[in-house]
């Protein structure tokens, strides 16, 4: 067991001959840019990115800031230079200011989370196709899969992380050891996290200084925030992604052990329990972020006959307000064997219905259920 919720998960065979990862032809939002030959323009100060995220439908208000060295680029990257990461259902973007190179985790539906590089240094724009990503991001942190992830350090003055102090987070994870190393801007009252804040003390290193971190509503202190395509790294735009990065390597781990002709009970228990938010850290005080990301997240539905979306936000006790993951709306969900879907849909409506008497479904009231079912039957 992984300390905060964080399920250990043994590695699955990336060249399984059901599998084949890094073999054939994918298609995920960056291979459907590729085959369809569409020319990115530069932007000045920015390069390729404001056209990358425009073509993969990502709003750059879904942008956060992450200052620790725990990226490829780690020179590159200090609490001065954050790395900007922005996302949309199926794909995410790590932006370095000053650097050539673009880093694209991608979702194919059959094959899970695939990487690549956006590289322009010659001015011609080209996509690679990255394995040596998978060093990092297919391990405990990811479910045994090819995934990303959120992860809580204790970040040095320079950024550089205390291995031992490190952890994933989602939305099971008490803010108090959420997002070391991240700047977070947001207004949540008395809650403390470990957000904007460094351990200047070596021979301290999770000794972090908070004082004044708490509650930034801007970072302008903290760094140059003109050269970013926004000025904030918001709060409910990191929590929405924490929550999306294990719900989808939940998934990948399914239709990878279906394919390979594993058993599935346990692993569709872990993911019905994770959808509906069985474990969720409730909110001890409303959170309220500064850009827009909470208004426009939600307008991309669907929504049901009574104007409701899993993409609704709560942000008073808990993240949503009908909790059940948005993304099983996605198109890896969809892409799961129907046999799959068909159990974990039974497990949902059990739980639903009334008929899975588990405590840890306790905290799901009448009304969230009656909400949810009807959701359920008008989008689906």
């Amino acid at each position: 067991m992984f300390l905060y919720a964080q399920i250990y998960a043994s590695n699955l065979p990336a060249d399984h001959p059901a599998i084949h990862y890094m073999q054939g032809a994918v298609d995920d939002p960056v291979a459907q840019l590729i085959n369809r030959r569409v020319k990115l323009e530069p932007r000045e100060g920015f390069g390729y990115l404001p056209s990358l995220l425009e073509h993969l439908g990502i709003n750059p208000d879904s942008q956060a800031l992450v200052f620790s060295k725990t990226s490829f680029q780690a020179e590159k990257i200090s609490p001065r230079n954050p790395r900007a990461i922005y996302f949309t259902d199926d794909a995410a973007v790590g932006w370095v200011r000053g650097s050539d190179s673009l880093e694209v985790a991608a979702t194919d539906p059959q094959r899970g989370t695939v990487f690549y590089t956006l590289n322009a240094a010659d001015g011609q724009p080209r996509f690679t196709r990255q394995d040596v990503c998978l060093k990092c991001h297919q391990g405990p942190a990811t479910l045994g899969v090819p995934g990303i992830f959120v992860g809580s350090v204790f970040p040095s003055s320079s950024g550089m992380p205390d291995r031992l102090g490190a952890i994933i987070t989602d939305h099971r994870t008490a803010l108090e050891d959420r997002w070391g190393g991240w700047y977070v801007t947001a207004a949540h009252g008395e809650q403390r996290d470990r957000a904007n804040a460094v351990a200047p003390d070596p021979a301290e290193p999770h000794a972090l200084r908070t004082e004044g971190k708490q509650n930034l509503t801007s970072l302008v202190r903290e760094f140059n925030t003109t050269g970013y395509l926004m000025p904030s790294s918001d709060i409910v735009a990191l929590m929405t992604f924490e929550h999306q990065t294990q719900m989808t390597n939940f998934i990948t781990r399914l239709a990878w052990e279906a394919r390979m002709g594993q058993s599935l009970d346990a692993d569709i228990d872990a993911i019905v329990a994770y959808m509906l938010f069985a474990e969720e850290a409730p909110l001890r005080e409303p959170i309220e972020g500064v850009s827009t990301f909470a208004k426009t997240f939600p307008q991309r539905g669907p929504r049901d006959s009574h104007g409701r979306s899993l993409r609704d936000f709560d942000l008073h006790t808990r993240l949503f307000r009908y909790p059940l993951s948005y993304m099983v709306h996605s198109a890896a969900f969809e892409a799961l064997p129907e046999g799959v879907r068909g159990q974990i849909w039974r497990r949902v409506y059990d739980v639903l219905e009334g008929r899975n008497p588990s405590p840890k479904f306790a905290r799901l009231t009448a009304e969230d259920r009656r909400a949810i079912l009807e959701i359920l039957r008008d989008t689906r």
